[in-house]
Formats: structure tokens, C-alpha cells, sequence
């Protein structure tokens, strides 16, 4: 019995190390620092949440087309040391967004910096870096 139990911790020990590595992606697996964007819009959620936070923006065209666009930003202790809280992103906030498109052409990307509605303009604490291409 003493045998099964120390397998059984054992396993249990390795597939919780396993698990946040296969849960971790890499900038360069999902975006593309080739396709820079710039994206202006309204904030509609944020999910402040590891291993990276979240925020969506509603991007309304000329034509009254709304696009949908989601902004994966750094871990949550990178953003509070560039001067992020929690409620630095308010639904209904108007943003500037730049950053890195989605390998995939969806309307997915890697935020680099935000022009907060207050002016300020914040690193998205990007694994892609802070200086956009060609800077």
C-alpha cells in the first residue's frame, strides 16, 4: 500500500510541473512582430488573470462595422511594475492599441503599449518586447 501511494505522489508531483508548461505559449508560436497594429477602439472587458491578462476592444468602422478584438497583455506582476492596477482599463474607455497581430489573421494580438483614456501611454508587459519593428 505504502508503494502505491508513494507512485501515486510521485505522478501527481509531475503532472502539476507539467501542466502550467503546456498551459505557457510563446509570442513567437501565436503572433507575428512582423504584422504591427495599431488598433483604436472601446474597451468592452478585461480579465486580469494569469499566466497573461486580457482585454477586449470593439473597434467600429466607417461603415458602422464593429470588429471584435482580443488583446493578451503580460503576466500581472510585469504590468503593476509599468504602472498597471487593475482598473487602469475600464469598460466604456476609448484605447489605443499597439502591438502584434495573430499568426492566424484573426482579430487576435499581443499588446505592446496602450494609450490609456487618461493619455498615458503603458508597455502591455509583451514577451514581444516594448520597441515596435523597426525602432
Amino acid at each position: 500500500m505504502r508503494v502505491k501511494a508513494t507512485v501515486l505522489a510521485t505522478v501527481l508531483s509531475v503532472m502539476a510541473a507539467v501542466v502550467p508548461l503546456v498551459a505557457h505559449h510563446s509570442f513567437a508560436a501565436e503572433y507575428d512582430s512582423n504584422k504591427p497594429i495599431t488598433i483604436k477602439g472601446t474597451v468592452t472587458k478585461l480579465e486580469w488573470m494569469n499566466p497573461h491578462a486580457r482585454f477586449y476592444v470593439d473597434v467600429k468602422e466607417a461603415d458602422g462595422k464593429v470588429t471584435h478584438w482580443n488583446f493578451e497583455l503580460g503576466a500581472i506582476p510585469v504590468l503593476v511594475k509599468q504602472g498597471w492596477r487593475r482598473d487602469s482599463l475600464k469598460v466604456g474607455d476609448e484605447v489605443t492599441v499597439e502591438g502584434s497581430r495573430a499568426k492566424d489573421g484573426s482579430s487576435t494580438g499581443n499588446a505592446r503599449a496602450v494609450r490609456l483614456a487618461d493619455g498615458r501611454r503603458v508597455f502591455g508587459g509583451s514577451s514581444g518586447g516594448d520597441a515596435a519593428p523597426n525602432q
